[in-house]
């Protein structure tokens, strides 16, 4: 794939900090948005001999109110395809995780899909950004999905779906932008395996951040879009990719996509 340009929202968090040499190792060029200066030097550590391939942009995405505002961003960066791997990560008062998880993120999503040039998104999410069960769940496995929804996930439930939802009600009326809502669970920091379960899979379990950020790449470097979940599994991550994008996987299954487009589109 010809080189392209990269626009990463969250480019200090950890499975941002794996994903970045992954797209400059793909001959790609990053633009980084951070919110503190000093974390610069973290950013360009990360692909040590290759600084050129990659900018930081010094941006508060909680500042960001308005499509306007995310546009300015993507003005600056010109990228081709957008990364969320955002968020106030539980950090604040419930009103941040609205602020950045789901006002800045939607921003972005509505600024992107408005600049003809960004021909993907991918979006950091998780299995249980979701109204209904999944057709392939147990009822046992919706009933602790909820009861972390509204327990240890509340008030970042609400924030996450209605970006995932935004995402894919206005991906609907682009046909060229490739909307990734790539949805990770249990997140650890032990060593990647590049093995793994994608798609349709059980409700819960765990992945490796490293794990995430190999996917992601590939995704990426795919035709793949809609809603994929991720965890650790048996299948080689490129087999995973080429394997959901063949069979059309998508795991919005059993939502209400027309409600998404009325509410979004």
């Amino acid at each position: 794939m010809a080189s392209k340009r990269i626009l990463l929202l969250g480019g200090h968090g950890k499975i941002s900090l794996l994903l970045t040499p992954r797209l400059v190792a793909h001959s790609w060029h990053v633009t980084s948005v951070i919110r503190d200066a000093s974390q610069t030097d973290d950013i360009l550590a990360t692909v040590e001999g290759d600084g050129r391939s990659v900018d930081v942009l010094v941006s508060s995405l909680e500042d960001v109110k308005s499509k306007a505002d995310a546009q300015q961003v993507i003005d600056r960066s010109k990228p081709d395809y957008v990364v969320w791997s955002a968020g106030a990560g539980g950090k604040g008062a419930p009103s941040r995780t609205q602020a950045v998880d789901r006002d800045s993120c939607i921003h972005f999503i509505r600024a992107a899909a408005d600049t003809p040039s960004i021909t993907k998104f991918l979006l950091i999410s998780y299995p249980g950004s979701r109204r209904t069960k999944a057709p392939w769940w147990t009822e046992e496995e919706w009933s602790r999905t909820q009861e972390v929804n509204n327990g240890v996930l509340k008030p970042y439930y609400p924030a996450k779906l209605a970006a995932d939802e935004c995402l894919t009600a206005i991906a609907s009326r682009r046909e060229d932008l490739h909307a990734i809502v790539l949805r990770p669970s249990r997140l650890t920091d032990e060593e990647a395996i590049g093995r793994i379960s994608l798609g349709k899979t059980k409700a819960s379990g765990k992945i490796t951040r490293g794990d995430v950020a190999a996917t992601a790449a590939e995704l990426l470097n795919s035709e793949a879009r809609g809603w994929l979940d991720l965890l650790e599994g048996d299948e080689a991550i490129a087999d995973a990719v080429k394997r959901v994008i063949k069979d059309k996987v998508d795991c919005v299954e059993g939502e209400d996509v027309e409600s998404m487009i009325q509410q979004y589109g």
